[in-house]
Formats: structure tokens, sequence, C-alpha cells
């Protein structure tokens, strides 16, 4: 095999399918530098613009394509609408024009948060004049993880096994056992019980609760996160850790960007990086910004590491959205034909629902303490589930952080 064509070619196309017209490596970056600017709304709205224009308008790509990629990227870990952009710059250009696709499509967002992270991070923002907005910006960031775990739950929680599955993850997760453990477990049970192997997936069961339990034993600590309070935690973390920590945030968001919350919430607030009141703050950020919500990583990397933290878990947690795309294109699409991987992949996606439940009634208990009246945050709170639920449009997020830092303003001022 010639190595040096292989690696520059270009994913297998069926015959009877179009391809792009030829595109410079400028034009592929500009094209996806542009829908990157014009990202708000999240992965939904993301994808349904770029279908409008490289499908239905200028014909990139069939729409049964589009479709088939887009089953792929749903299934596997990572940003879908960046994994998208990312393919189909490699139709465009090969592994360059995939590169610069995915590049262009996350800068415009990255920058912003950058940017965002070092403001943030040069004021005392709790105990300024903005404290108040922040409060009711957390209480909005809670009510769009709870539905972002009703839309999920409901896309991957189709039978009582996997409610099982998910319900077992989150009561583990409160208990403090291990994801590595919960996860894995849930993969291999669903993937038995799918099978018929009811015995070996109970078996299974077992043996990770034992697990669990054993590692518990030995633990000088509770397995639990425990939010340390920041600056008192083992010690700045490497650079390298940090990327690490990315790593393994990317390489789990099975649904969506908000399956990386309990991973980032438990090597950021769980190591004193940041407490939980700066994670909900860079949760809400992300949300005003034209991005990809995974982009809050880089606000937890400036915590974790400054600059260059921002910079290493950034690297870390969009690595797996190119690498899949760039390295393994033409086997993706086998991922779908293979039920035993996808039933595994299913179980995992479950538990890591029962993950973000546990992960966002912790973040809720610790934002509760703080509010100056409950009854106002739960106000806002209801508020904010209206207009996320009910308002069709793809800057209602936007539009309901914004305006629960004016009700924060308004309200916790005059009972502060």
């Amino acid at each position: 095999m010639n190595l040096r064509s292989s690696s520059q070619a270009a994913p297998r196309v069926p015959e009877d399918e179009t391809l792009p017209p030829p595109q410079t490596p400028w034009q592929i970056f500009v094209r996806f530098l542009r829908f990157g600017l014009l990202a708000w709304g999240g992965p939904v709205a993301q994808i349904a613009m770029v279908r409008h224009e490289l499908v239905d308008e200028e014909r990139w790509l069939s729409s049964s394509r589009f479709n088939r990629l887009l089953a792929v990227y749903q299934v596997l870990p990572g940003p879908e609408a960046h994994e998208l952009c990312v393919h189909i710059g490699m139709l465009a250009g090969k592994r360059l024009g995939g590169f610069l696709a995915g590049l262009g499509f996350m800068l415009p967002g990255f920058v912003l948060m950058f940017a965002l992270s070092w403001l943030y991070f040069t004021m005392d923002i709790t105990q300024s004049a903005l404290g108040p907005v922040f409060l009711g910006v957390q209480v909005t960031v809670i009510a769009l993880i709870v539905i972002a775990l009703h839309r999920i739950g409901e896309h991957v929680l189709l039978d009582k096994w996997l409610w099982g599955i998910g319900g077992v993850c989150a009561v583990a997760a409160a208990l403090g056992v291990s994801f590595w453990i919960t996860l894995s477990a849930a993969g291999a049970v669903y993937a038995l019980a799918r099978r018929g192997q009811v015995a070996a997936a109970a078996v299974v069961l077992v043996a990770a609760c034992g697990f669990a339990f054993a590692l518990d034993l030995e633990s000088p600590q509770p397995l639990a996160v425990v939010a340390v309070p920041a600056g008192e935690g083992a010690g700045p973390p490497s650079l390298f850790g940090l990327f690490l920590s990315g790593l393994k945030a990317g390489l789990l968001t099975f649904g969506g960007a908000y399956t990386a919350i309990p991973f980032l919430r438990d090597g950021a607030v769980g190591n004193g990086w940041m407490t939980d009141s700066q994670f909900l703050d860079g949760l809400a950020l992300s949300g005003i910004l034209p991005a990809p919500l995974i982009i809050f990583s880089t606000f937890v990397g400036y915590f974790g590491g400054g600059p260059l933290g921002a910079l290493a878990m950034t690297a870390g947690i969009f690595l797996p959205a190119f690498g899949l795309s760039l390295l393994f294109h033409e086997h993706l699409e086998q991922v779908v034909e293979n039920r035993a991987l996808h039933a595994f992949l299913e179980g995992v996606a479950a538990g890591v629902v029962g993950l973000i439940a546990a992960t966002t009634l912790e973040l809720a208990a610790a934002l509760a303490p703080r509010l100056p009246s409950m009854l106002l945050g739960m106000l806002i709170f209801a508020a904010a589930l209206a207009v996320l639920y009910f308002w069709r449009s793809k800057l209602n997020v936007v539009l309901a952080i914004v305006g629960s830092g004016v009700l924060g303003w308004v309200l916790f001022r005059l009972t502060a």
C-alpha cells in the first residue's frame, strides 16, 4: 500500500453520489469560518444551517448521504455538527480540507470564549455589582441542563433496560462510584441483555458493584465528586493533565455537549481548579456564543492553567471530533451496521444520562444556599423553563440567559 497516497485520500464516495466542486484550502476555511460565526442555537440549528447551504442549495452531497453521516456521528462521541463539518471539508479538500473546515467552524467560539475567560478571570464577579446578574444566569443554566437531560433522555432511554441502567448509574454517581466503572458496566450489561444473556448481565452488574466497593474500601477519601474550594486542591494541574481531562470528556460526549458536564466537573470542581458557581458561569457564557456548547471547556481550562491551560483542554476535547473523521472516515459507517457495538454504546449513553441527572442535582444543591431568595430563584427557574420549552427560536437560549441576568439584577438586589 502506498502510505502517502492513502493518507491524503478523500473519503470513499458511492458512484451515484455527488461531490463538492473543487475548493482551495482557503475557500474551505473561509466557508466554514462563516458557519462558525453564525452558529447560534445549538447543534440542531447548526446542522440545519449546514444542510440548507451545502445540501439543499449547493449540492455538495446528497440528502441521503448527509442523513447517513448524521446517523453515524450521533452514535459516536463528540459534537456532531463539528464532526459533520470536518467530514464535509474532507469531501472538498481531503484531510487538509477536513482539518481547516473543523478549525474554521470552532474558531469564532474559541476566540470569544478565550476573551471572556480572561475577562472573567481578572474580575471578582461574585463581589461586584454583577453578582446578582450571574446568580440569575446560574439558575437558568440549571434549567438548560434539565431540558437537555429530558431531550437527551427521550432519545436514549428507549426501553426498560435503558431506564434501569440510567437510574442505577445516577444512584452510583451520587454514592461516589467512578464513572469508569459505571459506564463500562452499563455498556456491557445492555449489550448482554440485548442478546438475551440476562444471567451474564447480572453477573457483570454484581462484579461492578463488588469492584466499586473494593475501591471504596482502599480509597482514603470518598470517591464522590466533592466540591473542593477553588485554590485548595492538590495543586495546579499540568498542561498534560488538562489535555487528558479534555480528552476524557471528548471521548465520552455521547448524545450532545451537555454529556461532557459531569466529566469536566469531576476534574475541575473535584480538584479545586474552580467552584461550582464558576463552573455554572462558564456554561452560561458558552450558551450565548455562536459555537458548540462544548466550547465551555476553554473556560474550564483557563481556570486550570491560564491561557495555555485553555489551549490544552480545548485541544483535548476537540481531538476526538477531528480524529474520528480524519483518521477513520472510511470505517465510520460500519459502526451503524455493528449491532453488538451499537448496543454497547447505547448502554453507555444511558449511563451518561444517569450521570447528568446526578450532576444536575449536585449543581442545584450547591447553588441553592447562595440565592438571596429561594422563592425568587424558583420563579426565574420556572420562567426559563417556559421560554426554553415553548418559544421555538434558535436564539431562545441566548435570550433566556440575558433575561435571567436582568431578573437576577432586579429581584436579587431587592432581597440582598
